[in-house]
């Protein structure tokens, strides 16, 4: 026989099961339990409640008792007041005490910034130590609906059926309710408790599209620049925050989940922060104020040396910076928009707050999502920052390098523990032990100067920027792409003497590009581009006589025997002038049909950026190709008379070039084609707007298509040049 499944105890006038996410409030007389919406009790009412009857229990009982108040400055207020206990924090008692209470001005930390001057450039220069207060929130790229924008307004743009959390302010006590049961709560005549919302996250509302958060924070924010598309974890929303509180609203000191920083924006009303530096020693007094039975009887602010007052007011924005211990009171109605954020210029605090909430065993609702796994996407992208200090030879700066290391400790530390809880936050993609091993590696070649760092303080170079901007790492492709330059970079980092046709491409763009230019800019163009050059390259490129630029390459290889080198020699000689360009000569040992000859001209000329006309093309231009036959005839013999050509040199190849006899066209055959003749970009310079090189299955080991060649690769086909062994004479 099949045993019967056991079916699920109902409950409430629904008759529905347990829903562990609803609230539900047992009757005292039946026992039965309902849920609060279904008998219109809200959860922050029930603790008002002395005794419940439920709907059914109310015709034949009476209505429900409530309790009966006692005192005003206790969480319990049917506790009698016989004043032996002291005042907690947020009663009424409370907030007129704090009232009266004298600070220290907040001005005294508080730096007033202009927005634009607020940038990552700053911070990274300067730190972000202390609050910024910023009166106009344009300049920070802030965009925030209205000040006329209501509570009303809210509930229109995120749904009045979203549940959101509500802090009873009396009591310092979370409990749920609908956003339209706050609504109403917030525009009845006659509140009978302070209630404040300071946590309603609405990325994923329409109200969403209403704010730009500040660029400071988008730019620095860990989230926005290192959390992958294809996480398995869900993405941490913390940036965008509507915070709708009543007069006399407080938050007790605290610290910012994850030990994030934060921005605030006070769209209208007013709020009052209290804030604590966090030194070593206030860090200390705040974990243990946190972790004590009456923490709530204590006021902290009187536990440390100092703590500010600073009065935020309507249009005005703060930035909170890691770790700064804060209370906040609401002294007018107040609606506030705000955003939490990670960031690099204080990962070791960041990891301290982290660790505290862990020893303080913090309830991960007010826990920054998945910190450990977002700390393992930042080392993984750090290491590459690192890895691309030390091949430029760079010094990451002293904060990034902190940072770091606070990392790894982290990281060891929560690797040990993962034999012990099973929980991780350890992506799939990434092996922790290795990726751990990497930038201990990378540390140690800082801490052992092998990066270079003693050369760059002998020699005055400034250290690297410290990391990339989110749009460089906005997307896998992108990381991906600037991997494999980053991997051609390597390559290619070290200076190396150029080759032949390096040399030859370089000179022949530069004689286009002086042909284009007046009489008067010729030559300190030239001067000016070929002063760029190396000092190796130039003295063995750049021969030049009259205003003409004479190019000699040569070839050397050994034949089979051994006995000798058989020189295969191509020998271009351009002359320039200011109305156009010659080509005189173009000499080869052996003997080679027309069309070869005509193959090297045209490929020479299409890495020049010219288009050869063939006389068939142009018959009017047949006479000046016979004359250029008769020129290339002529220097074949010159090499047959040589010899061999291994004791020729480059004073009797340039007693054999002619000059343009007059009358002669000085274009001989040749037109100008439209190319660029910009040089060629390292890979890692290249411009946006070109693709970086794909490398898949399909295309690895095949060759370009037709047309498509460099020029230095066609004419190194067409000639037969060897590059292995290339000399210049």
């Amino acid at each position: 026989p099949v045993p019967k499944m056991a079916t699920a105890q109902l409950y409430c006038v629904c008759r529905q099961p347990y829903d562990v996410s609803r609230f539900m409030i047992e009757c005292d007389i039946c026992k039965d339990w309902f849920h609060g919406s279904c008998v219109e009790v809200e959860e922050h009412h029930a603790v008002d409640i002395d005794v419940y009857h439920c709907p059914n229990c109310d015709a034949h009982h009476g209505p429900s008792l409530m309790k009966k108040r006692r005192n005003w400055h206790r969480h319990d207020y049917t506790e009698p007041d016989d004043g032996s206990k002291p005042v907690q924090a947020g009663t009424s008692v409370f907030v007129r005490e704090l009232q009266a209470r004298t600070f220290p001005s907040g001005d005294e930390i508080l730096q007033q910034m202009h927005g634009s001057q607020v940038t990552q450039r700053y911070l990274e220069r300067h730190g972000f130590r202390y609050p910024i207060a910023v009166h106009k929130m344009e300049e920070l790229g802030l965009r925030l609906p209205p000040p006329d924008f209501s509570v009303k307004d809210v509930e229109r743009y995120v749904g009045g059926d979203k549940v959101i959390d509500v802090i009873d302010v009396a009591r310092q006590a979370d409990s749920k309710m609908k956003l339209s049961a706050f609504v109403k709560y917030y525009y009845s005549p006659q509140r009978p408790k302070v209630l404040n919302v300071i946590s309603l996250e609405f990325s994923d509302t329409k109200m969403s599209e209403l704010v730009v958060v500040p660029d400071i924070a988008q730019k620095m924010s860990w989230v926005e620049n290192y959390w992958p598309d294809d996480s398995y974890f869900p993405k941490p929303f913390v940036q965008k925050y509507c915070l709708m509180g009543v007069k006399d609203s407080y938050t007790d000191f605290h610290i910012d989940f994850g030990g994030t920083s934060v921005w605030y924006h006070v769209l209208w009303g007013e709020k009052v922060f209290y804030l604590i530096k966090p030194t070593p020693a206030n860090l200390a007094l705040y974990e243990e104020w946190s972790s004590s039975p009456n923490q709530s009887e204590v006021f902290f602010g009187e536990k440390v040396d100092k703590c500010y007052k600073c009065v935020v007011r309507q249009g005005t924005t703060l930035l909170i910076p890691t770790g700064w211990i804060h209370a906040v009171l609401t002294s007018q109605d107040c609606m506030a928009f705000g955003g939490n954020f990670l960031h690099n210029l204080n990962i070791g605090m960041q990891l301290r707050c982290y660790e505290m909430e862990r020893r303080l065993k913090t309830p991960d609702l007010f826990k920054f999502p998945y910190f450990e796994a977002i700390c393992w996407y930042v080392a993984k992208n750090l290491l590459e920052t690192l890895k691309e200090s030390r091949e430029d030879n760079c010094l990451p700066p002293e904060y990034l390098i902190k940072g770091v290391k606070a990392l790894i400790t982290a990281l060891r530390n929560w690797l040990k523990r993962e034999v012990t809880e099973p929980a991780s936050e350890v992506p799939d993609h990434i092996r922790p032990s290795h990726l751990i091993k990497m930038l201990t590696k990378e540390i140690q070649y800082l801490e052992n100067g092998n990066c270079g760092s003693k050369l760059m303080k002998s020699q005055g170079i400034s250290a690297c920027p410290s990391t990339r901007s989110a749009h460089e790492r906005r997307s896998h492709a992108r990381r991906t792409a600037r991997r494999l330059r980053d991997q051609d970079h390597h390559h290619s980092h070290s200076p190396k003497a150029p080759s032949n046709l390096d040399i030859f491409e370089q000179h022949t763009q530069e004689v286009l590009k002086r042909l284009e230019m007046g009489p008067n800019e010729e030559d300190a163009s030239l001067n000016l581009k070929f002063n760029k050059v190396s000092t190796a390259s130039a003295a063995v490129a750049e021969r030049s006589l009259d205003n003409n630029l004479r190019l000699l390459l040569c070839n050397g290889q050994p034949n089979n025997a051994g006995e000798h080198f058989r020189v295969v020699c191509v020998c271009v000689c351009v002359c320039l002038k200011c109305t156009g360009l010659k080509l005189n000569h173009i000499c080869s040992e052996s003997a080679t049909s027309p069309s070869t000859e005509e193959d090297a001209i045209q490929g020479m000329l299409s890495m020049a950026g010219l288009l050869y006309s063939h006389p068939s093309e142009d018959p009017s231009k047949g006479e000046h190709h016979a004359k250029l036959k008769h020129r290339i005839q002529e220097h074949k013999n010159f090499m047959d008379s040589q010899g061999s050509g291994s004791n020729s040199s480059s004073e009797a190849w340039s007693s054999h070039t002619h000059s343009p006899a007059h009358g002669e066209s000085p274009t001989l055959g040749y037109q100008y084609c439209e190319t660029s003749l910009s040089p060629p970009l390292h890979p890692s310079k290249r411009p946006a707007s070109n693709p970086p090189p794909i490398s898949n299955q399909a295309t690895k080991g095949k060759r370009p298509k037709k047309g498509m060649a460099t020029a230095k690769q066609r004419l190194g086909k067409i000639l037969k040049l060897s590059r292995h062994k290339p000399f210049f004479v």
